[in-house]
């Protein structure tokens, strides 16, 4: 695994506690050190131990793969493993993730990594990308640029504002948990792709609605989903933790009688 490091650790911690908006005064308690020692580790007057960085990180919920990062910037080698998904090693994480999808069918489920790019969908995902430009789907495919393209899934998804304002929020969110460029540089490309419709700056619930649809239409159908988010619960290894499968489920029973018939 290859990490380039500029900052100093201190610097680097003291980063993460401000975009965690996290006093010194509770993490030091919450890390059981003095204030005084953070201090001195955030200015540089003190060099942590490597079990020091790694508390800080966990609890500054630091993702993994900044966790090395800080490792890294302390002079310590990184803690977690980023074996790829093909490794023989990670054959029991790739067995479950075709379980879950399969066992999915015939509704549709996706697993991404943290850009979001593909890493590898059930069978019935294909109705969804059914009428998406080739070039789209050509790999590493990303599904946030595959669904707001107005060559992707865009022109079909009845309530694009709607849908748009609830994927740039998470990735919104995901890019000021992580810092991570390249999250934010697909965040920048999204938001300057066109949509005729209203995108709303907050999400507030019209009567009745309890979660965000996506509603598509796909030949003469209208579909409506909602999706759920599963990641791995106790990762060790950089790739395990960065997984997402999305799943998604019919929320009407037109929408569930189509997808059975298919």
């Amino acid at each position: 695994m290859t990490t380039t490091v500029k900052a100093p650790v201190g610097e680097l911690l003291r980063e993460w506690r401000d975009r965690r908006r996290i006093s010194q005064l509770d993490l030091a308690i919450s890390a059981e050190i003095s204030t005084r020692h953070l201090s001195f580790v955030e200015t540089g007057r003190s060099r942590p131990s490597r079990d020091m960085v790694l508390r800080l990180g966990e609890h500054l919920d630091v993702p993994l793969r900044e966790r090395n990062r800080l490792l890294l910037a302390a002079g310590y080698a990184p803690a977690y493993g980023e074996a790829g998904l093909a490794a023989p090693e990670m054959a029991v994480v790739r067995e479950a993730v075709r379980r879950l999808l399969a066992g999915h069918d015939p509704y549709p489920a996706a697993v991404v990594d943290r850009s979001w790019n593909l890493v590898d969908a059930n069978r019935s995902l294909a109705l969804l990308t059914e009428a998406v430009t080739p070039e789209l789907l050509e790999g590493p495919v990303n599904v946030l640029r595959v669904t707001l393209h107005p060559e992707g899934m865009a022109p079909h998804v009845l309530n694009l504002g709607e849908w748009r304002a609830h994927l740039l929020g998470r990735l919104r969110r995901q890019v000021e948990q992580t810092a991570d460029p390249v999250l934010a540089e697909l965040l920048t490309e999204l938001r300057g792709y066109p949509c005729a419709q209203p995108v709303p700056e907050v999400e507030i619930p019209g009567p009745g609605d309890i979660f965000v649809p996506l509603r598509y239409r796909h030949r003469d159908a209208e579909l409506t989903f909602f999706s759920t988010i599963a990641t791995f619960g106790t990762p060790l290894d950089v790739t395990v933790a960065e997984l997402v499968i999305e799943s998604f489920f019919p929320a009407d029973p037109g929408t569930a009688e189509y997808l059975r018939e298919r």
